[in-house]
């Protein structure tokens, strides 16, 4: 392993000295300086693995270095050093490209998760991987998804809360695990959370955990989803749902790098980068007093913006392909491939659902279509209803029983799942479970029953 080493600058000697003792215990050559003008002489001379700089210094500020590093050195990650308290500082710094930052009185545990953090930025694997054009989970080849993939692999390389701004659909998730897999956390845990699906009564057990037999039904211990995710990254998706009440405690959170479990007395360190998205116009929701401006502009340090599937048409070919051979592994058929046609009509589409909507799209057009090849009009693109199940009076299923709609609440996707399944096992019996003359008989390929029954778990 190559030596490490480390720039620290701080006019106070004995800061200076605390951090050298650090590093030094950790195996870390360090070199250091007072000011500016010093540090970046050394920085020139010795292209350090990492900086720790102070925020005020005597001939200018740490955002002055951060600056000139991003301009001049830009694989040398830098953290900040910061008054205790002084948040805006903190993101100030975070917004000019450095890395992390750590409060002052600096606490040791804290500062040594960050240079492990750092350094293993530097590693030979991380800049293998973000060095190339590799399009890992953001597949295209257009302009924008271009810049998409440098944009992700640059906020790799920080500890920033990024905020992923995008239409439903459109892949924010697929870009927080980008981030995710192309940085120093990496081999950490990725956690994934929809805060809109929690029920706001459970919500703070959920992201704080909580203690055996702090209320009823807590039978045991419980971590949270902070603290699953510590040493990792923690997605928080459609953040615009969190009640008024959570966001608050959100805030603390994140701030603190500490969450409190319900029913205990003490906080419990947890390091996490934090990620979060929304389909939803949060500045909007801030004007509106729905959404805590002190919150928001926590999460919002970097905004990452990813385009819609219509802004980038010329992808669709590529995704389409990749979408179809995953659909055909799954149900074990053989693939299925789009004619010009299709290709064209798709790319003229406005697709509202986005990428979702693809999949959608040519999953019903793989089970549908009678061949190999998927045809315009084996999309269904034009209105009007989609082909589907085509059950007749003799197979034992009225049309009145197939539209009876029980009283009361009813589980729609479960419900329609049975009707799905009766009408299968009809056209089975009467054809003696000859597949091919059952799919006949419900006015489907053969290749849509082997899907539904793989997918009705009817095989």
């Amino acid at each position: 392993m190559t030596n490490q080493t480390a720039l620290i600058v701080d006019d106070e000697p004995d800061i200076r000295s605390l951090l050298e003792i650090t590093l030094g215990r950790m195996g870390i050559t360090t070199y250091t300086a007072a000011d500016l003008a010093s540090a970046r002489a050394l920085l020139e001379q010795h292209k350090p693995q990492l900086c720790l700089t102070d925020m005020n210094l005597p001939d200018g500020n740490g955002i002055e270095l951060v600056q000139w590093i991003q301009q001049h050195t830009p694989a040398t990650p830098v953290a900040v050093i910061t008054a205790y308290g002084s948040m805006n500082t903190a993101i100030e710094s975070l917004k000019a490209g450095a890395f992390d930052f750590v409060s002052k009185p600096v606490e040791l545990p804290r500062l040594r998760e960050l240079v492990n953090s750092a350094l293993k930025l530097s590693e030979p694997k991380v800049r293998e991987t973000t060095d190339s054009d590799n399009p890992g989970l953001l597949l295209g080849d257009s302009p924008e998804l271009r810049k998409l993939r440098n944009q992700t692999r640059k906020l790799a390389r920080s500890q920033a809360p990024v905020f992923i701004s995008g239409e439903s659909g459109s892949g924010k998730e697929l870009v927080a695990r980008m981030i995710h897999l192309q940085g120093p956390r990496a081999d950490g845990p990725f956690i994934a959370v929809n805060c809109g699906a929690i029920p706001s009564e459970l919500m703070e057990s959920e992201f704080f955990g909580h203690k055996k037999g702090s209320f009823t039904g807590a039978t045991d211990n419980k971590d949270g989803l902070f603290r699953s995710a510590d040493g990792g990254t923690l997605f928080l998706d459609e953040v615009a749902d969190l009640p008024l009440a959570m966001q608050v405690k959100l805030l603390r959170a994140i701030q603190e790098k500490a969450v409190r479990p319900v029913g205990d007395t003490k906080e419990v360190p947890v390091d996490i980068r934090v990620l979060s998205a929304t389909h939803k116009n949060l500045p909007e929701l801030v004007q509106e007093g729905d959404f805590r401006q002190d919150l928001f502009y926590r999460i919002n340090v970097i905004e990452l913006a990813v385009p819609p599937l219509r802004e980038r048409a010329s992808d669709i070919p590529l995704l389409a392909n990749h979408i179809l051979e995953r659909i055909a592994k799954e149900y074990e058929c053989e693939p299925a491939s789009l004619t010009p046609a299709a290709i064209d009509r798709l790319q003229r589409y406005d697709f509202p659902g986005n990428v979702r909507e693809l999949e959608n799209i040519l999953e019903r057009a793989f089970t549908l279509c009678d061949e190999d090849l998927i045809d315009a009009g084996d999309l269904h693109l034009g209105g009007g209803a989609v082909p589907g199940l085509n059950m007749r009076a003799s197979d034992g299923i009225s049309d009145s029983h197939a539209a009876t709609v029980p009283e009361g609440e009813i589980d729609l996707e479960g419900y329609l799942e049975s009707i799905e399944r009766q009408a299968i096992e009809k056209a089975l019996e009467a054809t003696r479970w000859n597949k091919t003359a059952a799919a006949k008989r419900l006015g489907i390929s053969f290749r849509a029953l082997r899907y539904r029954l793989k997918k009705l778990g009817m095989e």
